[in-house]
């Protein structure tokens, strides 16, 4: 007994002193280790069905190394006829919207961990240093640098002159424009653990909406930064730390006058743009961007089940689950489609009605991290591997041959699930060890009960 409880404590004092080695990440540190290929549940193979729609790729192109890291999600911005996009290797490129041709290429040799944004000429990206760096969207000429608290892992926007940084240790920075120079700071304390990553604001109105690590939403004067509102949307639950997760870590999304959010072990909800007050509530844990078009929101949960969600009162609409496990982007909106991208860079298009499979598209071999963007009538693609695609689609009635995967991939069954949620990490359960307090967080749980 005495002996285990030694090598436990080694253990605790060996990754306290790993995560102390990574400065102010090091709540983000400890939850890059939870995505282990050993503790994924076994995806779900593909599924026959009789294809309605015609997928025309219009063109593909490989523009850089990519990135395959979780966390990175460095998403291609799109003004006028052009394409930017950038890889963790600084490399940032601009290409024609129409054929994919280059137009111009910068080997900025930093570190991009954040981007990209763009507006009014102007590119936008972060780093793991904490640089904001622009450039011209025209030459990809180097604008100016600016200097924030910590890593930057989600794009920077701009919106009347101010551009909008968000930082991993929970800072909100607003510069101006024209030069870099810092205008107002907003604060707020991390958790002790989190999972990596923050989810990009969202400028609505005049104001600057923010989701949090600590489950709160809050909107931000985009002039001063001066808090308007804020609202707890969940409660931290459970034993350990890694059960009391609740992050924010996709961007907010609004639409005539509420905010969606999405909350890791938690929910998804609807907020009232101009109060905070909560509209309504589903018990859906995700970590996914959000997509909505005027009747409904579509979500992708963490067991990569999608859903189809009334957008005025969170009723079900649909939910297809025959993608398990398949480790899917958040979906995409497009004509009278949803679409999700998967692990092994297929592109799945759903029936926006029904949910129903209507097509299926390989881009890469490389798995997609990014949703899906529209643009211009046409939907843009962006894989793990560098691949930049574009497509165009057409409904029809000729039935096509199904997709078919590897032998290996079998559907899994219903008491393999349940076996696989509940066996642990290692890491899970060595938290167990030096954490958990049930009773904790009850007073918060019933203030938030008395709030819906």
């Amino acid at each position: 007994m005495k002996f285990k409880l030694l090598m436990q404590a080694r253990l605790l004092l060996l990754l306290v002193f790993i995560a102390s080695s990574y400065g102010c990440g090091t709540n983000k540190f400890l939850s890059g280790m939870f995505e282990d290929e050993d503790n994924l549940a076994t995806p779900a193979a593909l599924t026959n069905f009789v294809a309605t729609t015609t997928i025309n790729r219009i063109w593909s192109e490989r523009v850089n190394k990519g990135s395959d890291v979780l966390f990175i999600k460095l998403v291609p911005a799109v003004l006028g006829q052009q394409i930017f996009v950038a890889d963790p290797q600084g490399n940032i490129a601009a290409v024609d919207v129409s054929t994919g041709n280059l137009i111009w290429e910068n080997e900025t040799e930093l570190a991009i961990t954040g981007g990209l944004g763009v507006d009014h000429g102007i590119v936008m990206a972060g780093t793991d240093g904490g640089d904001v760096v622009t450039f011209s969207a025209d030459t990809g000429q180097e604008l100016w640098r600016a200097k924030v608290s910590s890593e930057i892992l989600s794009e920077p926007i701009q919106a009347a002159g101010i551009v909008i940084v968000r930082t991993i240790d929970g800072k909100i920075f607003a510069l101006d424009v024209t030069n870099g120079n810092r205008l107002w700071v907003y604060d707020r304390t991390v958790p002790a653990l989190t999972l990596r990553g923050t989810g990009t604001p969202v400028i609505a109105n005049g104001l600057v909406i923010a989701g949090f690590d600590s489950g709160r939403v809050a909107a931000l004067q985009l002039k001063t930064g001066q808090l308007v509102w804020e609202q707890r949307v969940a409660i931290s639950k459970g034993r350990t730390e890694l059960e009391r997760i609740i992050d924010i870590d996709a961007q907010p999304l609004v639409v005539n006058g509420i905010i969606y959010v999405a909350i890791f072990q938690a929910s998804v909800a609807a907020l009232a743009l101009d109060s905070g007050k909560i509209i309504w509530q589903r018990d859906i844990s995700s970590h996914s961007e959000l997509s909505a078009d005027d009747d409904n929101l579509y979500v992708t949960d963490d067991e990569d089940f999608v859903w189809a969600l009334d957008r005025l009162s969170g009723a079900s609409v649909w939910k297809q689950e025959k993608l398990y496990a398949r480790r899917l982007t958040g979906p995409t909106v497009f004509g009278n489609k949803v679409i999700v991208g998967d692990f092994k860079g297929y592109l799945h298009w759903l029936n926006k009605t029904t949910g129903a499979f209507s097509a299926q598209n390989q881009v890469s071999e490389a798995r997609i991290l990014l949703n899906p963007i529209v643009v211009m009538d046409q939907l843009l693609n962006y894989s793990s591997d560098g691949t930049l695609a574009m497509y165009s689609y057409a409904d029809n009635n000729i039935i096509q041959q199904p997709l078919q995967e590897e032998a290996l991939e079998q559907p899994t069954s219903k008491s393999s699930r349940v076996e696989q949620k509940q066996e642990k990490s290692f890491f899970g359960r060595f938290v167990d060890i030096f954490t958990g307090d049930p009773d904790a967080d009850q007073a918060d749980q019933n203030k938030l009960q008395k709030v819906q």
